[in-house]
């Protein structure tokens, strides 16, 4: 069950103590409503890339057989080296990974950014195959239609997402990725294994357990709360601020919608009029260049074919 607010702060300073830091709290206060600026601490990037404390809702990591996988340590350019250097050292100092001695290992890959910066991605296709499935479901379309029609929502998007849930004691060396100079393992839940999605839906239900589906709908990394009217919405979204807070929980202000009529969900537009497409999503299908290659068909098909 969630924890209830017993450390509740009358002083927003009190709260931030040594965690704050002015410029955040000046971006926070210009993006996040006035309404909620008593719980401005939520929406603290400082404190959400801090190591989680564990719960009940740690991510395990439970195997169908005892193999264990030993992955292969890839050649780096000398960007990579860079991104590669520059994640350990800055993931080390905020205690998200630590140095292992594991015999297992997975290697990593580097996705190219739209700045053309790289995302650093361990490749946990072999440590996924031997794990044992935890199948959750997605609420479905028409579900939302309901608890959406004549409502005003506030969307939540969750700062760091996975990053807030820990992984269970003693699993940790199953997570571990290698380098040349090293083998490091994650002590909070990478976003790329298997039955990540279901741990997070998880941590949540056991949060708003009894809001859910009343005026709260939690879906992949975030969360929307649900009213009749804007001044309900303002009692409810306190309500479940303050769970987070009391839950060591952070929203990402930048990507919070106050008071809306209308939301973006799995590519879709859902208001009370009904189901759209996400004509962002229809633009860049009218837009995408002639496919020139097999490949490149492939990835239009894909694309165009889940609408």
């Amino acid at each position: 069950m969630y924890i209830p607010t017993s450390s509740y702060h009358d002083s927003l300073e009190e709260f931030w103590n040594g965690d704050k830091e002015p410029e955040e709290m000046e971006a926070v206060i210009k993006v996040v409503h006035s309404a909620y600026h008593h719980y401005l601490d939520v929406f603290s990037k400082v404190k959400a890339e801090k190591c989680p404390p564990h719960s009940a809702c740690d991510h395990n990591i439970d195997l169908e057989e005892s193999l264990t996988p030993v992955g292969v340590i890839y050649s780096l350019s000398n960007q990579e080296s860079d991104t590669l250097r520059a994640y350990i050292s800055e993931n080390l100092e905020k205690v998200l990974i630590r140095p292992s001695s594991s015999s297992t290992g997975e290697p990593f890959l580097f996705v190219k950014k739209e700045d053309g910066g790289l995302n650093l991605c361990v490749d946990y296709q072999k440590l996924n195959s031997m794990t044992r499935k935890n199948k959750y479901p997605v609420p479905p379309m028409n579900q939302l239609l309901n608890v959406f029609n004549g409502s005003s929502i506030f969307k939540i998007d969750l700062c760091g997402a996975y990053n807030l849930l820990r992984i269970k004691e003693g699993d940790e060396h199953l997570t571990c990725f290698r380098n040349k100079d090293g083998i490091y393992e994650y002590l909070v839940m990478p976003f790329w294994l298997t039955n990540a999605p279901g741990s997070f839906k998880n941590l949540f239900n056991d949060i708003f357990y009894d809001l859910l589906d009343v005026y709260v709908v939690v879906y992949l990394d975030g969360m929307m709360v649900f009213s009749k009217s804007e001044e309900e919405n303002v009692t409810h979204v306190f309500t479940v601020l303050a769970r987070l807070r009391a839950n060591s929980l952070f929203a990402e202000a930048s990507k919070c919608l106050f008071n809306v009529s209308s939301v973006e969900y799995l590519h879709y537009v859902v208001s009370s009029e009904g189901l759209k497409m996400d004509q962002a999503k229809v633009q860049k299908i009218l837009n995408w260049p002639p496919p020139r290659n097999l490949k490149a068909l492939q990835s239009f098909l894909v694309f165009s074919n889940f609408y």
